[in-house]
């Protein structure tokens, strides 16, 4: 009879116990790699919560939520690809919100990158210019636009390498294996080495970025208060830190 009264007695206390807190599932563009390093830390401090973050090329994710992966929150780079998976009725529209404006610039690991221009990425000792994929990644999208405004474009075509996303754009010049970059602001200023020069934001079409909450994860709520937090003050602050626009601030040439 104890043993019964004991077992009943573990069960009541399972039971009770509160369950754990569902992971909130994040897919962010991958010009937010280092971002992310501070936002997570500064969220999780005011909203305790198990942040599973994934990164990668907008239009790749685009690609998984619409095939049902199990996001959160949906942060792209380019508001087309937010379009399509609200479009689809993967997430929910009524949540949308543009949290940042990107910028391009051209990175050497070494120095004297302030001193480059896109007219100077034809020279031959630029043998493997690294871009981001233009078919899906914004920022690639953003470098060829801005190489052929240039007209320099079918110049460096031979000698371009493509990384799947901004992130591993940047991964290739870090590690040699491509003289330079074009690349998002955010991930040079989070770099600890190398130099670097801005493109004039006029030379690509903007790079608006924004965020959706999505309906085939579990946590929509974690999803709106993370959404909450990168306007608020705290979120902006580091987003601006990475050098990103904000909404309602001006466009300036300076990093």
């Amino acid at each position: 009879m104890r043993t019964i009264s004991a077992i009943w007695g573990l069960a009541l206390l399972v039971s009770c116990r509160p369950k754990p807190a569902q992971p909130l599932r994040v897919a962010a563009a991958a010009d937010l790699a280092h971002a992310f390093t501070e936002l997570v830390p500064a969220f999780t401090v005011q909203v305790p919560s198990d942040v599973k973050l994934t990164t990668g090329a907008s239009g790749l994710l685009a690609r998984q939520i619409l095939q049902g992966a199990p996001f959160d929150l949906f942060l792209a780079a380019n508001t087309g690809y937010i379009a399509q998976v609200v479009k689809a009725g993967a997430c929910d529209g009524a949540t949308q919100l543009q949290y940042a404006r990107g910028r391009i610039v051209i990175w050497v690991k070494g120095e004297g990158g302030e001193k480059l221009s896109l007219p100077s990425l034809a020279e031959a000792r630029f043998r493997h210019i690294a871009i981001a994929n233009p078919e899906h990644a914004p920022y690639g999208m953003a470098a060829r636009e801005a190489l052929e405004r240039a007209g320099v474009w079918a110049r460096v075509a031979d000698h371009l390498v493509y990384g799947e996303n901004v992130q591993q754009t940047f991964e290739l010049a870090q590690s040699g294996n491509a003289d330079v970059a074009v690349v998002g602001l955010s991930l040079a200023l989070g770099a600890k080495h190398g130099s670097w020069a801005m493109i004039d934001e006029a030379s690509y079409t903007p790079i608006d970025q924004s965020l959706v909450v999505c309906k085939h994860g579990g946590n929509a709520q974690g999803a709106q208060r993370l959404a909450d937090f990168l306007k608020a003050p705290a979120g902006r602050a580091i987003l601006r830190k990475y050098g990103f626009l904000l909404p309602g601030e001006t466009l300036s040439k300076a990093p």
